[in-house]
């Protein structure tokens, strides 16, 4: 059973995207559609006060694949969602790669 918050930001990032091509852990025998967005989770982040749990945030490694070298991305991507992070960029099999660092 998926994870509500999961799921919510699977919404959240199909509606910044403006397309259904977002991906949470495909397996190997999907065929991606670019442009597209591939996001697993990666660790969390829990801040505690007096012994009880107050802050709980998943942190998820998010991928941004187009085909457009000039594609701005990392600017997109952390102007709008609160807690993302761009990692770094990269070309692959004339794919160009946005890694990001997003907590949920």
């Amino acid at each position: 059973m998926a994870d509500a918050r999961r799921l919510e930001l699977q919404s959240e990032l199909e509606s910044f995207f403006g397309s259904s091509n977002v991906y949470f852990q495909p397996p190997e025998n999907i065929r991606i559609k670019y442009p597209a967005i591939v996001y697993y989770p990666s660790s969390s982040r829990a801040r505690y006060a007096s012994n009880n749990l107050y802050l709980y945030r998943k942190r998820y490694s998010v991928t941004v694949m187009d085909k457009n070298p000039d594609a701005d991305w990392d600017k997109k991507m952390v102007s709008h969602f609160q807690y993302c992070s761009f990692d770094r960029a990269y070309a692959a099999d004339n794919i160009n790669h946005w890694l990001f660092t997003l907590y949920w």
